[in-house]
């Protein structure tokens, strides 16, 4: 994987697929990596780790270290350019409350946003960005 870093997302997840779109659009250095933590290889990553898979987070690999929820999200943003790293400002923000923001969201995203009922496929010119 080199030097990328890697986000595992829930691969059914509309509201999920919608933010690893909004990465790859924003991503102009394309740092990032992708995999739907469905697949068996984010399963083994995560393993490797010793990280147990949670469907309700996205996660952030980046150099061996694994991120969750808030500090994910907020450590992806910190990577885009501007004016998305402005967002990196909310890391003020005590961890138990943005994680509880991120926990609601999360708890209602199917029903807010829907589900798919297979993981996103990337198309041909973006597959070499993700890992299943």
């Amino acid at each position: 994987m080199s030097n990328s870093k890697l986000i595992l997302f829930d691969g059914v997840c509309n509201l999920c697929n919608g933010f690893v779109q909004f990465v790859i659009k924003n991503d102009k250095k394309k740092l990032f990596k992708f995999g739907s933590l469905q697949s068996e290889n984010s399963k083994s990553i995560l393993l490797n780790l010793g990280v147990e898979q949670n469907l309700k987070t996205v996660i952030l690999i980046d150099d061996g270290v694994a991120y969750f929820k808030s500090d994910a999200a907020l450590q992806i943003m910190m990577q885009l350019q501007f004016p998305f790293k402005i967002l990196y400002i909310f890391i003020i923000v005590p961890r138990f409350i943005r994680n509880w923001v991120y926990d609601f969201i999360a708890k209602y995203r199917y029903k807010f946003f829907g589900k798919k009922d297979t993981c996103m496929v990337p198309s041909q010119e973006l597959k070499e960005r993700f890992i299943d």
